[in-house]
């Protein structure tokens, strides 16, 4: 079986990658930890290794704040934030300040702040999470789904480069509520706790045409299906984007947590977790494995 083979690969492996360290608790993950889990049509799950221990699902949690944002505003959303690749580090000032305070697109980390911006509509902070959690307990059939507070916490105490962007973002007229609100929305989203096995079932509808397989309901429309998993493909892994949708050929989103999503459109969801990050911040072993993966499997959208 491939997944047992690139977890007997992974286990003797020792060049695990950096660690999130800026974020205390990430800090402090067994560098050792790795699961993967795909979730196939008919709501099967096979998965190896750690696959069913939650982590910090972090920047992945921007895929379903952008279905959510765009279910409420729809194109409107591209007035506010861009579709293109970053080239540069996922928390640069220095862009944004230069685009004037429109983020080259909602997967770096000003982008994401828009997108909780407007999630805050008519909402209270707690709602517009709430709203989240909701979602991806919906969207995974499981409500055991949790927000990992120590994480949030940490999130905030450190996240002044986050606080910049919000308030050059404020000083631009792109956010519609106080920073300190948008970021509260962020902060709480970035320390949502899933498992591999959860996270694979979370994103079966962008793998579906945006239908749950399981049940045949629409959660989007085909349209907003794909239009996140091109966002996916372009921008899901920062200014290493190019470098995953080479080696790994299909739509993806990595999180400082280690975790990846990867959509593997009409055949499967499958999330990896591997906490040593690369020097673009991306899972090392996560994208080793799928790469391994989806060659195997012969996976790659390119044919």
């Amino acid at each position: 079986m491939i997944l047992d083979a690139i977890l007997r690969q992974v286990s003797v492996r020792r060049d695990y990658g950096a660690l999130a360290e800026y974020i205390a608790p990430l800090g402090r993950i067994d560098p050792g930890k790795f699961g993967i889990a795909v979730a196939m049509r008919d709501g099967g799950v096979i998965s190896v290794g750690d696959a069913e221990e939650p982590f910090s699902i972090q920047s992945i949690s921007k895929v379903f704040a952008l279905t959510l944002a765009l279910g409420k505003i729809g194109d409107a959303l591209w007035e506010r934030v861009g579709r293109e690749p970053s080239g540069n580090r996922f928390n640069s000032i220095v862009q944004l300040e230069y685009e004037n305070g429109v983020p080259r697109n909602p997967f770096i980390n000003a982008g994401a702040i828009v997108l909780c911006d407007v999630l805050l509509a008519g909402h209270e902070p707690k709602e517009a999470i709430g709203e989240t959690l909701r979602f991806l307990r919906f969207l995974s059939d499981d409500d055991g789904i949790l927000i990992d507070s120590e994480v949030a916490a940490a999130e905030k105490t450190g996240g002044f480069r986050n606080f910049a962007l919000a308030n050059f973002m404020m000083a631009c007229g792109n956010l519609l509520h106080p920073p300190e609100l948008a970021l509260g929305v962020y902060f709480h989203q970035c320390a949502v706790a899933m498992s591999c096995r959860q996270l694979a079932l979370a994103g079966r509808y962008l793998a579906f045409g945006g239908v749950n397989p399981s049940t045949g309901r629409s959660v989007v429309s085909p349209q907003c299906a794909r239009r996140v998993n091109a966002l996916m493909l372009t921008c899901g892994h920062y200014d290493g984007s190019g470098d995953f949708a080479f080696s790994v050929g299909v739509p993806g989103k990595s999180g400082v947590g280690g975790g990846i999503l990867a959509i593997v459109p009409d055949v499967a969801s499958v999330a990896v977790w591997s906490p040593g990050l690369n020097e673009h911040g991306n899972s090392k072993f996560g994208t080793a494995a799928l790469q391994t993966l989806t060659t195997e499997m012969n996976w790659s959208v390119f044919g």
